[in-house]
């Protein structure tokens, strides 16, 4: 699996547990909604400075978003 698919099944889980909507996410991270939606449609590639963000709202390191997982391994 690819890395984007990884970081793109992770970020719907981990935002999904959290209760917080693609829009309330990008808000608290200070990211465009669009761009979350991208990030979990893997239409884009994250940087490094993004996924620390999105790791940080989400209460997570930011290696829990880029590893893989049974459960991303399913998609």
């Amino acid at each position: 699996m690819e890395i984007r698919q990884i970081l793109a099944n992770n970020l719907r889980r981990y935002r999904k547990a959290a209760g917080l909507s693609q829009e309330e996410l990008a808000h608290r991270a200070g990211i465009d909604r669009t761009y979350i939606s991208a990030l979990e449609r893997c239409q884009y590639a994250a940087g490094i400075d993004v996924v620390d963000r999105l790791a940080r709202e989400l209460d997570v390191s930011a290696s829990d978003l880029l590893m893989a997982t049974p459960t991303t391994e399913r998609g």
